[in-house]
């Protein structure tokens, strides 16, 4: 397998009928929205599925999401990238982003209802990842640093799209890889978190949705659009 991206040959016909039918960002994450989250029992995790694996188990986490995401994409003309975070309590967020009409968009899956997918609104992949700082921020998460990757520069010959066992390589070289800083206050941090501990032991059975810049999100999975999930709790000031 080479950096290139493979032939629909190598996809077999329930991978065509998928690649083929999405064609588009949005029906990507339409489709990731659909699918369970892959709820590990280590904080680390236990796999990290290629396409072929997110497929044939019908779930997915963030980077495996991000993965299958460039891979469906490629197919139609995007380049692989995934934007990799790096957060100060060592749980990063890997999303996969693409360019339209010159402006940065997303798709992504998390557990986290703030970290899915932005519309391509965006003029740098800077503002971009500025906007999922406050959502970022829980009991421990913060975002300190962020790096657009080309999985398939970075990869070469090594089958990260379709390879039937765990495609850690992968994970390994986001972790490696050179992050660009994000700047930010400490006081501004304390903020959002001081608030999103509140808006938990309120409402402990849900987490907010309700954020600065929420118009640019993409559509959020059933679990987190549910009518009356969404609690108008006050922002910060």
């Amino acid at each position: 397998m080479t950096g290139q991206p493979p032939p629909l040959a190598a996809f077999t016909p329930e991978e065509r009928r998928l690649t083929g039918r999405l064609r588009t960002p949005a029906l990507v994450q339409q489709f990731l929205n659909r699918l369970p989250y892959n709820n590990e029992s280590r904080p680390v995790g236990t796999t990290l599925r290629s396409f072929r694996g997110v497929v044939r188990h019908r779930t997915a986490h963030c980077l495996e999401a991000a993965l299958a995401a460039a891979v469906i994409l490629e197919q139609h003309g995007y380049p692989p990238l995934v934007l990799s975070f790096e957060s100060i309590d060592k749980l990063d967020h890997v999303i996969f982003v693409y360019r339209e009409r010159g402006r940065w968009g997303s798709i992504a899956r998390s557990r986290d209802p703030g970290l899915h997918g932005r519309k391509p609104v965006f003029a740098t992949a800077r503002a971009l990842a500025q906007s999922y700082f406050e959502p970022y921020i829980d009991f421990s998460g913060c975002i300190h640093a962020f790096a657009v990757v080309d999985v398939r520069a970075e990869m070469g010959r090594y089958d990260w799209r379709l390879r039937d066992r765990n495609i850690w390589k992968v994970e390994q070289m986001l972790i490696d890889y050179r992050h660009n800083p994000l700047p930010y206050r400490k006081a501004r941090e304390r903020k959002w978190r001081t608030w999103y501990a509140a808006f938990r032991e309120q409402y402990a059975d849900r987490k907010p949705v309700l954020y600065p810049g929420r118009h640019r999100w993409t559509a959020l999975p059933p679990e987190f659009s549910r009518r009356g999930y969404a609690v108008n709790y006050p922002l910060p000031r």
